[in-house]
């Protein structure tokens, strides 16, 4: 199929065939699994997956590649959402799902907050994104990289870098590197908060204005003396913080 990459929907086609392999390994997708892809696009890593399983759900919302796709496909094999992943509840597909894809630069953080709403129902998902987000997807504390994305991210997955992916592997180019990552969602929480809801509010408070002190952004909350019964310098930045702490300090508060 010739189909012209759409900007507004952030496209661009791995078409490397040694890097989708090993992407297809790191996913090593089993013969029964539900598996469901993000942006299958033109098939990239939807051959090689129906290659291993025996049924795909796919998530696509260009119309055109929907069409392609309908023609392409044996029905049997594969059945097409035709609609906005951030719209799609992954849930209704049952238990022990596994998500991959190559998601739309774009929109690739709402799509993983999103997720991270169907957490339930998810075994693992493996993406292709932006080499700088997957990046701070598993920083630590005290590096640049680190902010509200990745304590949020590390509150609920275990996360790994696997595959750094340069911009002529795809169609048309990007104009950044990308990353492969794995996320699998904690068996149990190695930090649990009282109440998710608010722990995520004084992560973006405290990440709200980055090269201020903790004393600062988050005035009102905690007083000096509040700070150091939590062992925590009141006059560190947001980044310097693990995650263990920022729930500490969600957990003093509710």
């Amino acid at each position: 199929m010739k189909h012209v990459a759409k900007k507004r929907f952030g496209q661009n086609f791995l078409t490397d065939q040694d890097i989708i392999s090993s992407l297809i390994d790191a996913i090593n997708p089993k013969t029964e699994q539900v598996i469901v892809e993000i942006g299958p696009g033109l098939g990239a890593l939807t051959r090689p997956l129906l290659k291993k399983i025996n049924h795909l759900h796919v998530v696509e919302i260009d119309r055109d590649i929907v069409s392609w796709m309908q023609n392409e496909y044996k029905k049997s094999t594969i059945t097409i959402h035709n609609i906005d992943a951030l719209k799609f509840e992954f849930s209704t597909l049952g238990k022990n799902i596994r998500v991959v894809g190559n998601l739309p630069y774009n929109i690739s953080t709402p799509i993983l907050f999103h997720l991270l709403e169907n957490l339930a129902s998810i075994e693992d998902m493996h993406f292709m994104l932006q080499k700088e987000v997957v990046e701070r997807m598993v920083a630590m504390p005290s590096t640049p990289a680190y902010g509200r994305l990745s304590v949020m991210l590390q509150y609920h997955l275990a996360m790994e870098y696997l595959i750094t992916v340069p911009p002529e592997a795809f169609e048309p180019a990007p104009k950044v590197e990308s990353a492969f990552v794995r996320c699998v969602p904690h068996a149990a929480l190695p930090y649990p908060a009282k109440n998710v809801q608010h722990f995520a509010k004084i992560v973006m408070a405290a990440f709200g204005q980055r090269r201020k002190t903790l004393r600062n952004t988050l005035k009102g909350l905690l007083d000096d003396a509040e700070f150091i019964a939590l062992n925590i310098n009141p006059q560190l930045r947001a980044e310097n913080l693990s995650l263990a702490q920022f729930v500490s300090i969600s957990n003093y508060l509710v």
